[in-house]
């Protein structure tokens, strides 16, 4: 996270993007100042230095109603072979999986082969609990079942072993009497994809879904086929990237398990303002946010990062696959960031949608530690909201004793698990410490002090 007071970004004097026509004249770029940029150079300008700076791998598309504000690719797609990613480059989605197979069930639902309604033991008879598990439950994340099984997806465990083992995985909670999210509930609506419509999960998709939306270079993935222009995924270990474990895609599916690429999820994007996939009826209940937490069926609707705008969205992340699709439906926005090593795609896309709205967001920057003054940590110590900013023994802490807050000047640190996360310290005109300005993807967040010292 970044503030507006940055004094070093890679040795050049530029502070800060500001989206549209707000900005202030920063810094010439031959006759061009940064209020007389584009968007595009705009959005362009934010994603190059994320890649520069912070190492991006992946692509990004960016499009407003017929407009292409932003298409590129950055970083490599093979590390070892020095294979650098395009924008027709394939990349694992993770989580983003969940909207294809919640579109799935609608579409069955809509055939009537299935209800909503169902309880899941109408399925799976031989599933715990089944009797007082709904579809509806297991689409809105409000089934009670545990968030996932990632030790066995890192195994070579068959199908019908893992099976075995997550029917041992016990509840978190009653079902229907809260949410919690839930990869479990999705793969077991993968496995009634396939009893529903009696062809495998990746079959369905692809003749239900991804043929009908025209996206030609996305499919779902299994343990022996080689797939053309697929990125290498790498994640970060203590000793610097390393290569993504094995993954059983023999049944690490429903919740996961599709690929795709950036123009294929706008081709979806398309898709889904139509009824070729989905009639308006099935689309208005995939669109509803369900519960406390923002969950619709393979979404969530208006989350808190939306700057206000009407959102659809999903993010997903499994080791160093990093994915994030927004949907700013009334804005005829789309935004989508895909990594494969391990960048924080959802961050990105909250910067890039920043710079769209017309917000001031900062370029990321190296931070560099230096000496402060810890006579100042006491009075910086207190409640910010929801920030807790705690002081022991001459350090500062963020929430918790286990994210130290580094110096990079007296009143400004970054965190010391994302140092692309900041905390800024503002004195109001009273001279006490009652505001501080965090800062994510450069994007500015205020929070105000609820106890003061007298």
């Amino acid at each position: 996270m970044i503030n507006s007071k940055v004094l070093f970004f890679l040795g050049i004097g530029l502070l800060s993007i500001k989206g549209f026509s707000q900005t202030k004249t920063i810094e010439k770029k031959g006759n061009v100042t940064e209020s007389q940029m584009s968007l595009s150079e705009k959005l362009s300008k934010y994603m190059q230095t994320q890649a520069d700076v912070n190492g991006f791998s992946g692509t990004v598309l960016i499009t407003r109603n017929d407009s292409v504000l932003l298409r590129k690719a950055y970083g490599l797609a093979d590390y070892e072979w020095n294979i650098k990613n395009t924008i027709d480059t394939k990349f694992q989605l993770a989580s983003v999986t969940k909207q294809f197979t919640a579109s799935a069930i609608l579409q069955l639902a809509e055939k009537g082969k299935l209800s909503l309604d169902d309880k899941l033991n109408k399925f799976l008879p031989d599933f715990p609990n089944a009797e007082n598990v709904t579809l509806h439950m297991l689409l809105s994340h409000s089934s009670g079942l545990s968030l996932g099984f990632k030790e066995l997806a890192l195994s070579t465990i068959s199908a019908d072993s893992a099976y075995k083992e997550i029917k041992k995985i016990p509840y978190e909670f009653l079902p229907g009497t809260k949410s919690e999210y839930s990869n479990i509930g999705y793969y077991l609506l993968g496995k009634i994809i396939e009893k529903v419509s009696g062809e495998k999960y990746a079959v369905f998709l692809k003749k239900n879904i991804f043929e009908k939306a025209g996206m030609k270079n996305t499919g779902t993935s299994n343990n022996d086929s080689i797939i053309l222009k697929k990125a290498k995924v790498y994640h970060h270990t203590e000793h610097g990237l390393a290569h993504n474990p094995y993954i059983n895609w023999e049944f690490n599916i429903g919740h996961d398990g599709v690929y795709s690429t950036v123009e294929d999820l706008a081709l979806w994007d398309r898709a889904l303002y139509g009824t070729a996939i989905l009639s308006k009826e099935m689309k208005n209940r995939m669109f509803t946010s369900y519960n406390e937490q923002n969950f619709g069926y393979g979404f969530l609707i208006n989350p808190f990062y939306n700057h206000g705008h009407h959102l659809i969205a999903h993010d997903g992340g499994f080791l160093g696959t990093m994915t994030s699709f927004n949907r700013f439906t009334d804005d005829g926005l789309l935004v989508i960031v895909l990594s494969n090593n391990q960048s924080p795609a959802y961050l990105l896309a909250y910067g890039l949608s920043a710079i769209c709205f017309g917000k001031e967001v900062e370029l990321p920057y190296r931070h560099q530690k230096v000496k402060s003054n810890p006579s100042l940590y006491k009075l910086f110590e207190g409640n910010y909201e929801d920030i807790k900013i705690l002081e022991n023994k001459g350090k500062l802490y963020f929430n918790d004793f286990d994210i130290e807050l580094f110096p990079e000047s007296d009143n400004k640190f970054f965190r010391s698990d994302d140092d692309n996360r900041t905390v800024e310290f503002i004195k109001d005109v009273n001279g006490k410490y009652s505001t501080i300005k965090l800062t994510k993807a450069g994007v500015a967040e205020i929070r105000k002090r609820l106890f003061l010292d007298k």
